[in-house]
């Protein structure tokens, strides 16, 4: 049996859609899809403005940028996460400080937020890892205190909620991510969204290589911008995507029950968890391991692989990477980074196939974790 990592679900409707852009889609129609999909993703999120941008790390980018952080500036986020994260930190010229995790929600600790601030500091990004949700209550408290500014990274987290609040929505600005292995997919592409008007119109701006919306001059910029624009077949491929949200992340969140039903028995083992008040979109299955067994996360990898699964490793710590400075003294995002393995999970995942693979982790658990 081979069962892939992760894989769009991709429907005549999508098909449609995008045939439809592909062949209707120029001229005076050019932005048809680009703007319903920004329009009709708003209003599902229940914010203001949205972008449709060509990956979430250039929403982040374009964020970070059009709220002036630079040079000299400090952004705090925690050390468990996918370097997109903080490359565009690193391309503002700002510097990333990390901080470790929860050990019952593996996303930042506010506890460590407040303790890492500094003058410097402008900015906290709370990254909903795997769909799990960050503890924005007390990230948000912390940024109040300090007069800092709370970003959403909640590329991982559609479908996610916090206290009724959509993830991504609460922050000055949420940035979410439609790579292939996601929810939702536009193949790449990404969503800048926020309630702020200001910094919507300067993020607009800039997406657009620093041409203004009200500008009537052809090829007329007012700043040095970007290119993260996303092309009309791509909003068309979302489109169609969006108008199944329930279905997908339905699907998602019953493929995590049906892991956690079958492996959480086990009793050494855990699995995403999901804190009061907030429900989890479910985007990626995570086994992690006690650490009082001797299995490491290259012996799930191991086994899954060997039986044909294409298990995947669990981010590793950004201060374990060779381009930021080492940092032991990150002790839980290493060690749940060393216990841990992300399960496959797509929408055509069967039951079978759901069955095998913890079959195959229940014999490794059953044999070496006592």
């Amino acid at each position: 049996m081979k069962i892939p990592y992760a894989k769009p679900s991709i429907t005549k409707l999508e098909i449609d859609y995008v045939n439809d852009a592909v062949t209707n889609g120029w001229g005076e129609h050019r932005n048809s899809y680009i703007d319903r999909f920004e329009r009709e993703f708003a209003e599902h999120l229940g914010v203001k403005y949205a972008i449709a941008t060509s990956s979430c790390t250039g929403a982040l980018h374009m964020g970070l940028s059009a709220l002036g952080i630079g040079p000299g500036d400090e952004v705090i986020l925690a050390d468990t996460n996918w370097v997109a994260t903080a490359a565009p930190i690193v391309h503002v010229g700002a510097q990333p400080v990390f901080v470790d995790i929860k050990p019952d929600s593996w996303c930042i600790n506010p506890e460590l937020v407040e303790r890492a601030i500094t003058k410097n500091t402008k900015a906290i990004i709370a990254t909903h890892l795997y769909g799990n949700l960050a503890d924005l209550r007390e990230i948000m408290d912390v940024a109040e205190r300090y007069g800092l500014q709370v970003i959403e990274d909640a590329a991982e987290a559609i479908g996610s909620k916090y206290f009724g609040h959509r993830a991504g929505s609460l922050g000055l600005f949420g940035v979410f991510s439609f790579h292939a292995s996601k929810t939702i997919s536009t193949g790449e592409g990404g969503m800048f969204v926020t309630n702020d008007a200001t910094l919507f119109e300067r993020v607009l701006t800039l997406s657009n290589h620093g041409r203004e919306k009200s500008e009537t001059r052809m090829f007329w910029p007012a700043v040095v911008g970007f290119k993260y624009k996303m092309s009309n077949i791509q909003a068309a491929m979302g489109c169609a995507q969006l108008l199944r949200i329930d279905e997908l992340v339905g699907k998602r969140q019953e493929t995590l029950a049906l892991y956690k039903k079958g492996l959480l028995p086990l009793g050494n083992v855990a699995m995403n968890p999901e804190q009061h008040g907030c429900e989890s979109g479910a985007w990626m299955p995570n086994l992690v391991v006690s650490a009082s067994t001797d299995i490491e996360s290259r012996d799930l990898l191991f086994a899954c692989r060997k039986s044909g699964i294409d298990a995947r490793d669990f981010f590793w710590p950004l201060s374990s990477l060779p381009m930021f400075e080492t940092n032991s003294n990150m002790t839980i995002s290493r060690s749940v980074s060393s216990r841990a393995v992300n399960l496959p999970s797509f929408f055509d995942i069967s039951l079978e196939q759901i069955n095998y693979v913890i079959q195959t982790v229940r014999r490794l658990v059953d044999r070496r974790g006592s």
